[in-house]
């Protein structure tokens, strides 16, 4: 049998797959495994970080939705362009807005809608583009 598992790394394969480090039981279960057993374990962490990552995926494709939504909301009550909605927005939930907007700032606030990396660093730089 060809393993692939790595012991220096499994712990991060672990919080992959369940969103948080292994405890200290199942270390022990883990040392207590033969080679076999380990790469067993390790294939269903494989298996669970895959299914984790789909439905992550999942959810940051209806928060991109439902947020594009809720801009598009605001620009029609209020007749405006899109960056002006997005800036509606922050400044109703208390975010400094502004030219100088940190990146970091606006980040965080689209992170807290849920939306994924590539999307909410998309969004920064179109909104920056706008400015």
């Amino acid at each position: 049998m060809t393993y692939t598992f790595d012991e220096n790394i499994v712990s991060d394969l672990h919080k992959d797959a369940f969103g948080f480090r292994p405890s200290e039981a199942w270390w022990r279960s883990w040392n207590f495994q033969d080679d076999d057993g380990k790469q067993s374990v390790w294939d269903y962490l494989i298996y669970e970080m895959n299914r984790s990552m789909a439905a992550q995926e999942k959810a940051e494709a209806e928060a991109l939705v439902e947020f594009r939504a809720e801009v598009r909301k605001v620009m029609d009550l209020v007749s405006c362009k899109w960056h002006d909605a997005l800036r509606h927005l922050m400044v109703a939930e208390g975010h400094e807005v502004g030219y100088n907007t940190y990146e970091q700032d606006f980040d965080y606030f689209l992170w807290d809608r849920g939306l994924g990396y590539k999307d909410r660093q998309k969004i920064y730089k179109l909104y920056k583009e706008a400015m």
